[in-house]
């Protein structure tokens, strides 16, 4: 009986020694999926995950500035910069990638958005616009008002803009769902995710910007084979299922 009640003491000790607290930045343009899939992940390996979440534009200063990150969860681009200044170790691995989608309040009319000149006549006919603004570090915000300019419209925009700033409190979709803004441009993942509003298209390929996502692990990561095996698991073909219900599939 002893002897059982040793080997039951050190199974749990193990299992606890093998627990890791797994801190992580994670682009807002994947939560509708990470939501889904980290639990599970915490469930059967002990592990817990302190997930932060924001555009990547919000989430390098956190990281500059001290705070703990074992991995990052973000767009090939940030990570990118990263692995050149020496903070992020390997080749990041690919688990998402998706566009930008235009959207209206749920029940709305659908204007045509198919061609450049279409989603110009749509743009210009709106009362409010809604997007990222560039000062919340969205990836999203610099590519439409550069498209702004490019349809020759920035002015008129620029004068019905509404503006999210990033994260989970401050999304382009709940400007259209609430009807702050009467259209909305955002990653299409982040629009799906809001049951308020419809996706009506995406920005036609000529004005398009798409954004793939990826996993790394920091050179100052103190949990790194947990944050291996998160990211293990979210390349699995499963986990791409998700990604891909979620409009993030690559």
């Amino acid at each position: 009986m002893r002897t059982v009640v040793a080997l039951i003491v050190l199974s749990l000790s193990t299992a606890f020694a093998q627990a890791a607290e797994i801190n992580a930045l994670i682009s807002t343009a994947i939560k509708s999926a990470t939501d889904e899939l980290l639990p599970p992940f915490e469930r059967a390996n002990g592990h817990t995950i302190r997930a932060a979440y924001g555009p990547s534009g919000a989430l390098l200063p956190r990281f500059e500035r001290g705070d703990p990150v074992d991995l990052f969860l973000t767009d090939t681009r940030a990570l990118g910069m990263l692995i050149g200044q020496g903070k992020v170790l390997g080749s990041p691995v690919e688990i998402a990638k998706t566009g930008i989608g235009i959207a209206v309040k749920k029940g709305a009319p659908h204007p045509d958005v198919s061609t450049p000149e279409a989603l110009k006549r749509a743009l210009l006919a709106a009362k409010s616009v809604g997007y990222a603004s560039t000062a919340g570090g969205s990836i999203t915000g610099g590519h439409l008002l550069r498209m702004f300019e490019k349809l020759g419209i920035a002015d008129q925009i620029a004068a019905k803009s509404k503006f999210a700033m990033g994260g989970t409190d401050s999304r382009v979709s709940v400007l259209v769902s609430s009807g702050e803004a009467e259209i909305g441009m955002q990653q299409a993942s982040e629009l799906l995710d809001n049951p308020g509003v419809e996706v009506i298209g995406m920005l036609p390929a000529e004005l398009q910007q798409i954004s793939i996502y990826a996993g790394a692990i920091t050179a100052s990561a103190k949990q790194p084979d947990a944050a291996r095996a998160l990211i293990a698991l979210l390349a699995t073909p499963s986990s791409q299922a998700v990604f891909k219900a979620k409009g993030l599939g690559l």
